[in-house]
């Protein structure tokens, strides 16, 4: 396993590091689907446990995963490692409870109570706000900065993250927030994070900010792994059941796009591992990528993508072949 710094955070974390939004299983937030399903306990645990062996050393949750129920597998797992040896994140901001938004000062102070009782430590290492609603015209933005930076003097939370959905968003909240570390959706699908007009990258570089991306299999769809001509059905409250990548019409345009990639690296899944886990690692050195899991499989096939680089010439083939 190799290891990054995340920039200014001082943050070293193994460049393949584990999102833990799928062992959360299924949930609902305001009736829309947003957990997976098809998890089981035993296999998130059997997970966490060869990720150790592997030399991950970091997990990103989440409260709204599952409703603390990812929290609380981590917490399980921690009981059985050092808890110096991971560096564990967690979020808030899209759980509001009875709160008229999530981020209101005193509903963040609560949650990231609870999500200390639920991973069973009295301090997460990185603090992300979850999202850049602060409420109507930021309403809570400034005040919920103050809090989570008083939860920072406190020594509950070890460094401040923030995530967002663009770039406009971070641009408006970055100033106020001021987050040492960075987290966004991004992969070799390429997106408006890398575009000259917003490219996050180059401005997270010149502040010296780690960066941690999320999605970098695109939710396998990286990997050719399903069957245009027998879509995958998700169970209740799978956060795929509504994404229309899943159709015979776009798994038939991705695995077109994937032939060259196939031929220059390897037809293989482990070499489309390997693309998808060093595409985005090649945008940043202060950068993780945080792919997904359900079991041990899994996680030893994410691992089996990093210490691996992709040549500059090998990033542009990749970014001519599958972007638009």
């Amino acid at each position: 396993m190799e290891y990054r710094v995340l920039g200014r955070s001082g943050l070293k974390v193994s460049e393949v590091s584990l999102g833990c939004w799928a062992i959360g299983g299924p949930s609902w937030r305001d009736g829309e689907a947003v957990g997976w399903s098809g998890n089981d306990d035993g296999a998130s645990l059997e997970g966490l446990r060869r990720a150790y062996e592997l030399g991950i050393n970091h997990l990103d949750t989440a409260d709204v995963y599952g409703d603390g129920h990812s929290e609380r597998v981590i917490g399980e797992f921690l009981r059985e490692v050092p808890r110096d040896k991971m560096i564990i994140a967690t979020k808030v901001g899209w759980f509001r409870g009875t709160a008229p938004n999530a981020m209101q000062p005193i509903h963040i102070r609560h949650q990231l109570e609870q999500s200390l009782m639920n991973l069973g430590t009295d301090y997460v290492d990185l603090y992300y706000f979850h999202n850049a609603n602060f409420g109507p015209d930021d309403r809570y933005l400034e005040e919920a900065a103050d809090t989570v930076r008083q939860l920072q003097k406190e020594g509950k939370v070890r460094v401040i993250g923030q995530s967002a959905y663009s770039y406009a968003d971070f641009m408006r909240v970055c100033p106020v927030t001021r987050p040492d570390v960075l987290q966004f959706h991004y992969n070799a699908f390429g997106n408006l994070f890398d575009r000259p007009e917003t490219d996050l990258f180059r401005w997270a570089g010149e502040q010296n900010l780690g960066l941690v991306l999320f999605g970098p299999l695109a939710q396998g769809l990286l990997l050719d792994k399903f069957d245009p001509e027998n879509p995958p059905r998700f169970g209740e409250g799978d956060v795929r059941a509504s994404n229309q990548a899943y159709t015979r019409e776009r798994l038939l345009d991705i695995r077109r796009k994937l032939q060259p990639v196939k031929e220059r690296f390897g037809a293989d899944v482990q070499d489309l591992v390997r693309v998808a886990i060093q595409y985005p690692l090649a945008k940043s050195a202060n950068a993780c990528v945080i792919p997904g899991f359900k079991n041990a499989r899994q996680v030893e096939s994410n691992a089996s993508g990093a210490g691996r680089p992709l040549s500059a010439e090998d990033v542009r083939f990749v970014a001519e072949a599958l972007q638009e």
